[in-house]
C-alpha cells in the first residue's frame, strides 16, 4: 500500500472520531449554556399568580345590627273597674281577633238594662197610643214631642248600658299569642292593671339604622339578609318603610323591614345582625380586591400580556370586602396579576407560578 493511501485511510480515521467524541461534546456545551441562559432569564422574570376575568353576580352589602319586632303588640287591660269573673284564656297560646279573654262581674249593669228595657217597652206603648190620639187631635203636638223625647232619652241610656258591659270584656284586636297573665279570678282591677300581652309574630318586623350617607340609596323593597345569635342560617326580609328624616343625633336613618316567620319560630326582640342589599349586579366584570392598585385620579391593574406585564387603568363601580366590579378597562378572558404586583412594572416579564396558570383559574363568583 503507497504512502499516499495510507495517509488517506488515517486522516479518514481521525475524522470519524473527531466526529464521534468532540462534536457532541460541543453540542453537550451548548446546551448547558442555553439551558443556564433560560434558567437566568426565568430568574429575572417577575413571578406573579393571575385569574382570569370572568363576569358574574356581585352584591354590595351593608352590614349592621337590627332588633326584631313583633308585628303587632298590645297590654291587655280592662277600660272599666271591678272583679274579674272569669279568665278565657290560656298562657301562651294562640287566640283569634274578636275573641272574649276576660270578663269582669256586670250584675249591677246588667239590672240596670233589665229596668230600662222595660221602661222601653211601656214609653213605646204610651207613644203608640198617643200617635192615635194626636191624630184625632185629642192631644197636643207638644205633649206627644215630649214623650217622643223620654222614649229617645231611655234608649240612648239603653245603648250607654251596652257599652259599659262591652267593657266589662277584654276581647283579643288582632290574631296572635297571648303572653303569661298577671291577675287571677276574684281580683279587682282597674284600667291601670295590666291583664296579660298579646302579640302578633307572623310577620316579624326588621328594625335597624344605617349611616346617613346611604339614606339616597336604600329604598322599599330591598332584601335582606339575617341571622340571629348562635345560629349560622341565613334569614331573608324585605324594606317596607323608612323614616322620612335623619336623626340629627346619631346621623343615622331607622329603617324597618318585614320577615313571613311562617313556622313562628323566631322571637321579637332578639338581637340580629343584618346585611343589607343595597347594590347588585348580574353580569359583573370583577376582581379581587388585592388586584386593585390605587393611583392618583383613580386605579390600575397589571394584567398579562404575550409574557408580560402590562399596566391597565380601570374604572371601579361596586365593592366588597373580596371583590371589586371593574366598569371599564377590563374584559372578560384578560389576565390578571392577583399576587406578586408590587414587583411589577410595565413591559416586565413574568412567569404564572405552576397551579396558577391562567387556564387553571376558577371562574369567579
Amino acid at each position: 500500500m503507497k504512502r499516499g493511501q495510507r495517509f488517506l485511510i488515517w486522516g479518514g480515521i481521525l475524522l470519524l472520531l473527531l466526529v464521534i467524541i468532540v462534536i457532541p461534546k460541543i453540542k453537550q456545551k451548548r446546551g448547558k449554556a442555553v439551558e443556564k441562559q433560560l434558567k437566568a432569564n426565568y430568574q429575572q422574570a417577575a413571578q406573579v399568580k393571575v385569574m382570569v376575568v370572568k363576569t358574574g353576580h356581585l352584591q354590595e352589602l351593608l352590614k349592621t345590627t337590627g332588633t326584631l319586632l313583633a308585628d303587632e303588640e298590645v297590654e291587655l287591660s280592662f277600660e272599666g273597674q271591678g272583679k274579674i269573673e272569669s279568665i278565657f284564656f290560656k298562657e301562651g297560646t294562640h287566640v283569634s281577633k274578636g275573641q272574649v279573654l276576660a270578663k269582669l262581674n256586670d250584675d249591677e249593669l246588667q239590672a240596670q238594662l233589665v229596668k230600662l228595657t222595660l221602661q222601653n217597652k211601656l214609653l213605646q206603648e204610651r207613644v203608640d197610643r198617643q200617635k192615635v190620639l194626636l191624630a184625632r187631635e185629642a192631644i197636643s203636638q207638644e205633649s206627644y214631642d215630649q214623650l217622643m223625647t223620654d222614649l229617645h232619652s231611655n234608649e240612648a241610656e239603653i245603648k250607654l248600658i251596652h257599652v259599659q258591659i262591652d267593657k266589662t270584656e277584654i276581647r283579643a284586636p288582632f290574631d296572635g299569642i297571648i303572653g303569661l297573665r298577671y291577675i287571677s279570678e276574684g281580683a279587682y282591677v282597674s284600667p291601670a292593671t295590666q291583664i296579660a300581652r298579646l302579640i302578633k309574630v307572623q310577620p316579624l318586623k326588621i328594625e335597624f339604622a344605617v349611616p346617613e350617607r346611604y339614606a339616597d340609596i336604600v329604598k322599599v323593597g330591598n332584601e335582606l339578609i339575617f341571622k340571629i345569635e348562635n345560629s349560622p342560617e341565613n334569614y331573608i326580609g324585605r324594606v317596607y318603610a323608612l323614616e322620612p328624616a335623619v336623626d340629627p343625633g346619631t346621623r343615622t336613618m331607622t329603617i324597618r323591614a318585614l320577615f313571613p316567620n311562617k313556622d313562628a319560630r323566631l322571637q321579637p326582640g332578639r338581637f340580629i345582625s343584618v346585611q343589607l342589599i343595597i347594590r347588585e349586579r348580574q353580569d359583573a366584570i370583577q376582581i379581587p380586591t388585592e388586584a386593585l392598585i390605587p393611583e392618583l385620579g383613580g386605579e390600575k391593574v397589571f394584567t398579562v400580556v404575550h409574557g408580560k406585564a402590562a399596566s391597565t387603568p380601570v374604572i371601579i363601580g361596586l365593592r366588597t370586602p373580596d371583590m371589586v366590579e371593574v366598569r371599564e378597562g377590563l374584559q372578560p378572558g384578560d389576565s390578571v396579576v392577583v399576587s406578586g404586583i408590587m414587583q411589577l412594572r410595565s413591559d416586565m416579564p413574568v412567569t404564572v407560578l405552576k397551579g396558577d396558570s391562567v387556564e387553571n383559574q376558577k371562574p369567579l363568583r
